[in-house]
């Protein structure tokens, strides 16, 4: 707010009948300033996010040749045409990129902050919503993945971690450099299953992010793990939430690394949980590498990266019986469908299922048959 004056007022960047040598590039421009200041300043969203829309917006307008006020459904019409058809571009872009204009079009056409005035005044026209429920994606699931995206099979899984911990004790039996790192990467690969973390979500743990759970005393003060960098929404800040811990193994290797690891790489002050041979902060793209390294070597499937542990987490706990709600609750998910697609149930565990079911069905049927005899 500026004297009362909300963030985005055409009145703040543009002052009222007076002339400029090229009208219609300084009203978009000052349309533009408005708009982020409006999601920055007002909706308080993320600068880099509200960025990425601008630049949406401009190529928007860069491809009809049009200032928004000259704007039509047609002209969006023909440019999802080309984005979808030439450039083939993933539906969750395409949505991007339809909910940048959507919302640039809300702003610029809302009674609250001026635009329509300032343009009727002076171009004799106004901008209107071009991007309309029925000339965009609907909006399906928060998922969007490839459909090739799977999780690990429990026996994949477990090559997976016993490769890691071989590789600890090659390096420790020969004597070699890189044990230390070894250990922390076999360590975090189990973490990030164990709590079903996103990578950015694990290396951005301190290891104060652990707590005592009361129901669960055998934990000691790993029975809660605060993740404080989950996913955002939209440009706005990150999603925190509290994951129990379920699995006393992976406790455990954590305690091992956290008391007899870590301290010997730590070379400065620093509070966070994996770090590099540097001591500082390991991040995303390290954990990508060292996954990949260790899959190629066991020839499993190279559609799978770090976030198949993050599935198989989902997938192992529903085979295991596990409330879905809790389930969706431990990793986060806003709605219940995520969840859904992340799980990629076993042939077992459907044959299981299936077994089940002929039981419970022959039983009613027996019941029926009983009640009318």
């Amino acid at each position: 707010m500026s004297d009362g004056v909300p963030h985005g007022v055409s009145s703040l960047y543009l002052v009222r009948g007076v002339s400029f040598l090229d009208a219609p590039d300084a009203v978009f421009e000052a349309m533009l300033t408005g708009w982020r200041m409006q999601q920055v300043g007002g909706r308080r969203l993320k600068p880099n996010s509200v960025d990425r829309a601008l630049n949406i917006v401009r190529r928007f307008e860069t491809y009809t040749l049009k200032k928004p006020w000259e704007w039509s459904a047609g002209d969006f019409d023909e440019w999802m045409t080309l984005l979808v058809s030439q450039r083939a571009l993933a539906a969750s872009t395409i949505r991007g990129y339809q909910g940048a204009v959507r919302q640039f079009c809300e702003y610029i056409c809302s009674e609250h902050y001026g635009w329509v005035e300032e343009c009727l005044d002076r171009f004799g026209t106004h901008p209107v919503q071009v991007c309309h429920e029925w000339n965009s994606l609907p909006h399906l699931y928060e998922y969007e993945g490839g459909s090739g995206r799977r999780p690990l099979d429990r026996d994949e899984l477990q090559l997976l971690f016993d490769r890691a911990d071989d590789e600890v004790s090659c390096l420790l039996d020969g004597r070699r450099k890189g044990a230390l790192p070894a250990f922390r990467d076999a360590t975090l690969l189990k973490v990030v299953y164990a709590w079903g973390l996103r990578s950015s979500e694990a290396v951005g743990l301190d290891i104060s992010d652990f707590y005592r759970n009361a129901k669960a005393p055998q934990f000691g003060q790993y029975g809660v793990m605060q993740v404080r960098h989950g996913k955002s929404s939209r440009g706005g800040p990150p999603k925190r939430r509290a994951v129990l811990s379920i699995f006393d193994w992976a406790v455990e290797a954590l305690q091992e690394y956290v008391e007899q690891v870590r301290p010997l790489m730590v070379q400065s002050e620093t509070s966070a949980l994996w770090l590099s041979e540097r001591g500082t902060r390991l991040r995303s793209r390290e954990v990508s590498s060292r996954f990949a390294a260790y899959r190629d070597e066991l020839g499993l499937d190279r559609v799978l990266t770090p976030h198949a542990l993050r599935h198989s987490y989902v997938t192992h706990l529903i085979e295991s019986g596990v409330d879905p709600t809790f389930v969706q609750r431990q990793v986060g998910h806003q709605y219940s469908a995520t969840t859904a697609i992340y799980t990629g149930i076993s042939a077992d565990y459907m044959n299981t299922m299936m077994g089940q079911a002929i039981e419970r069905t022959r039983q009613h049927v027996i019941k029926d048959e009983g009640s009318t005899s």
